[in-house]
């Protein structure tokens, strides 16, 4: 079981991002499923709505991950000013 658990954070150390999106889709999905579980949409309309949410989830991650990359440049250039 630990060397389970072993392998599940590292992968998702080595890919931030993408368990992100992951982990807000799951959320994002369950939210929906619960605010709209009496509403009396059909099997393709949940379909629909579930997969548009889980894209919006990534969506979010793309654009919370531009600042990542700003920050990474200012990093990179004040390690470079330093002597």
């Amino acid at each position: 079981m630990v060397h389970i658990m072993e392998k599940i954070k590292h992968w998702f150390n080595e890919y931030p991002r993408l368990s992100a999106w992951i982990v807000l889709a799951v959320g994002m999905d369950v939210i929906l499923l619960f605010s709209a579980r009496d509403v009396g949409l059909e099997a393709g309309q949940w379909f629909w709505l579930l997969l548009i949410t889980t894209l919006v989830a990534g969506a979010c991650i793309w654009i919370i991950s531009w600042g990542d990359e700003d920050e990474a440049d200012e990093d990179d250039a004040a390690a470079s000013d330093q002597p």
